[in-house]
C-alpha cells in the first residue's frame, strides 16, 4: 500500500509542477469574460512567440511565453472594443477550425483567408488585411530572376496544407507540384536544402523572409503574370462559429481601423518581429539568448508528460497484463463477467496499438468537446492520452512477462495453498517487474519522442516551442538542430539511468557464497 501511495503521490507532485495546468484550471472558474483568440504564433509578421512582452505582446494561454504581431494587435483592439479579456491560445493550424467549432476558442486571427470552403464550416467577418501572392525562392537560384509564373516552369514548388496557396500552384506551367506542408517553418527548410524551388506565401511573409535572410528572395508578379485569384483568396478575415451573435460587433471595430492605420501596424509588425534584431555573433547564441527559456519549459513539459505518461500507462498495463491472465472461472456467471470484461480489453489495446497517437490526441481533445461539450484541459487530455496509449502497449508487454515465468513456479504455489491472487503478487509479479524493466525503459525514451505529436492539441512541448522559434527567428537548421541535440541528451541519459537501475536490480555479479568463505 505504501509503494502504491508513494507512486500517486509523485503523480500528483508532477502535476501541481507543470506551469499553466493549475492556472488554466483555476481561470475556468473564474466569472471574467474572455475573447479567446486562436493563432499558431510561429507565422512572422502575422503572428510569433517571444519570451518577454516588449512591443505590446500578449501573454499565450497555459504558457510563460507571449505572443506579438500584427494579428495580435488587430485582436488587442477587438477584445478593448467588446470590453473582454484577450487570451491567445496557441493553436496549430490544422487544430483552428476543430478548436473553434469545439468552443474551445472564441475567434481565428491567424492570417485566414475566407475561402468557399472554409466558409461551409465557419463564419467570418469583413476583411482585416489584404495581400497579393508572391513566390519565394533561393536568391542565387535560376528563379530569383523570374518576372512571371512562366519562369517557374519545370520548377518544385509546394506550400502550406489546407491553405488556397497550395490550390493555385497548377497555375504555372509546367510546374513539378510538390506534397503540400505543414507550415512555413518546414518549407523555409526545405528550401534552403534544395528540396523544393519555392513554395507560395503572401507578401508580409515574403517580405519578412527576404529581409532577415540573405539566402531567400521573394517574387512579385504584375496583375496579368502572376496567380489569378478571387478578392476573397488574397483577403484575411476573422473566423468565428457558425452564428455567432459577436460578427456583427467585430465587423463595427474593423471598420473603425483605417487602412492607413492597418499598413501602419503591419509595418510595425515587421520591425518588431524577433528575426529583426541585429545578429551579434553565433546563431546558435542568438537563438538561445532568444528562446533559451522556451526551450527550458518545452523540455519539462516534454519530461512530465513522458515521465508520468509511463507510471500511469505502466500502471494500467500491469493491471490489464495480469487480468488478462486470470484463470476462466467454473460459474457461469462470473465466466460470462470475465469474458465480457477481457472482450473489452482487448478492444481497448488494439484500438490503441492500432492507431497513431496524434489522431487519438485529435479525436480525444476535439472530439470529447464538439459531441458531449466537455472542455479537456490540454496538459491533462495530453497525459491521458500518452497514459492509455502507453498502457495498452505495456499491457502486451507484461502479459509476455507473465507467461515468460517458469510454469513450475505456478504449480509450486498453488501445491502450498496459495490462491492466484497471491501467486501473483508474491511470486510472478516481482519477477516480471524486473523482467519488463528493458522493455518499461525503452516505452519512456519512445514517449520522450512521441510527445511531439502532441503538438496537434497545442501542448507546449519541445518540439512545438522548437517550431514555434523557428518560424520567428527564420532560422531552421540551427533551431532545428539545438532541438535534435537536447532530444538526444535526454533519451541518451534516460537509457544510461535506466541501465544502471537494471544493474543495481540484478546485484553483483562475481560473489562468494557464504558456504565457501566458511570453509
Amino acid at each position: 500500500m505504501k509503494k502504491k501511495v508513494s507512486i500517486l503521490s509523485l503523480v500528483l507532485l508532477l502535476l501541481a509542477c507543470v506551469p499553466g495546468l493549475t492556472n488554466e484550471v483555476q481561470a475556468q472558474g473564474t466569472e471574467q469574460k474572455e475573447f479567446r483568440v486562436g493563432m499558431e504564433a510561429g507565422y512572422a509578421p502575422f503572428n510569433w512567440t517571444q519570451n518577454t512582452d516588449e512591443s505590446g505582446a500578449v501573454p499565450i494561454d497555459g504558457d510563460k511565453s507571449y505572443a506579438g504581431g500584427y494579428d495580435v494587435e488587430i485582436a488587442k483592439r477587438i477584445a478593448d472594443k467588446l470590453g473582454r479579456k484577450l487570451v491567445i491560445v496557441k493553436t496549430e493550424w490544422d487544430g483552428l477550425p476543430p478548436a473553434l467549432q469545439s468552443g474551445k476558442i472564441d475567434a481565428i486571427i491567424a492570417g485566414m483567408s475566407p475561402t468557399e470552403e472554409r466558409k461551409k464550416q465557419i463564419d467570418f467577418t469583413d476583411v482585416y488585411y489584404e495581400s497579393n501572392l508572391v513566390m519565394v525562392t533561393k536568391a542565387d537560384s535560376e528563379y530569383a530572376k523570374a518576372k512571371s509564373l512562366d519562369d517557374f516552369s519545370g520548377a518544385k514548388v509546394t506550400a502550406q496544407l489546407n491553405t488556397f496557396h497550395y490550390t493555385v500552384i497548377n497555375q504555372i506551367p509546367g510546374v513539378k507540384m510538390q506534397e503540400a506542408m505543414d507550415n512555413f517553418p518546414a518549407m523555409r527548410v526545405a528550401l534552403e536544402s534544395g528540396t523544393i524551388d519555392g513554395y507560395v506565401s503572401e507578401r508580409p511573409e515574403g517580405v519578412t523572409a527576404e529581409s532577415v535572410n540573405p539566402k531567400l528572395k521573394m517574387i512579385e508578379f504584375t496583375a496579368e503574370n502572376g496567380f489569378q485569384t478571387s478578392p476573397d483568396d488574397t483577403a484575411v478575415a476573422i473566423g468565428m462559429r457558425k452564428g455567432d451573435p459577436d460578427v456583427a460587433a467585430i465587423n463595427e471595430i474593423l471598420a473603425g481601423i483605417s487602412k492607413d492605420e492597418r499598413l501602419k501596424i503591419m509595418d510595425e509588425a515587421i520591425e518588431n518581429q524577433p528575426a529583426s534584431e541585429e545578429d551579434t555573433g553565433s546563431p546558435i547564441l542568438k537563438i538561445l539568448n532568444q528562446n533559451g527559456m522556451l526551450f527550458l519549459r518545452g523540455t519539462g513539459m516534454t519530461m512530465f508528460l513522458a515521465l508520468a505518461g509511463t507510471i500511469l500507462g505502466g500502471l494500467i498495463g500491469l493491471l490489464v497484463g495480469v487480468y488478462r491472465t486470470i484463470p476462466i472461472s467454473d460459474k457461469k456467471s462470473k465466466r460470462i463477467f470475465q469474458k465480457l470484461f477481457g472482450w473489452l480489453l482487448n478492444v481497448y489495446v488494439e484500438v490503441f496499438r492500432g492507431t497513431p497517437m496524434i489522431v487519438q490526441s485529435a479525436v480525444i481533445y476535439y472530439g470529447t468537446a464538439l459531441l458531449f461539450g466537455f472542455d479537456l484541459n490540454r496538459t491533462a487530455a495530453a497525459l491521458f492520452i500518452v497514459s492509455i496509449n502507453t498502457g495498452a502497449y505495456m499491457s502486451e508487454i507484461v502479459r509476455g512477462g507473465i507467461f515468460a515465468v517458469d510454469t513450475g513456479q505456478f504449480e509450486a504455489a498453488q501445491a502450498i495453498g496459495m490462491t492466484h491472487g497471491q501467486t501473483m503478487r508474491k511470486v510472478v509479479v516481482p519477477q516480471v517487474l524486473r523482467n519488463i524493466l528493458p522493455a518499461t525503459g525503452n516505452e519512456f525514451v519512445i514517449n520522450i519522442k512521441d510527445t511531439s505529436v502532441l503538438s496537434i492539441i497545442s501542448v507546449t512541448e519541445l518540439f512545438f516551442q522548437g517550431k514555434s522559434a523557428a518560424g520567428a527567428n527564420y532560422m531552421f537548421f540551427q533551431t532545428y538542430f539545438i532541438i535534435c541535440v537536447i532530444y538526444f541528451v535526454l533519451t541518451f541519459s534516460v537509457t544510461r539511468i535506466l541501465r544502471l537501475v537494471e544493474k543495481k536490480l540484478d546485484g553483483p555479479q562475481d560473489y562468494v557464497p557464504i558456504a565457501v568463505e566458511e570453509e
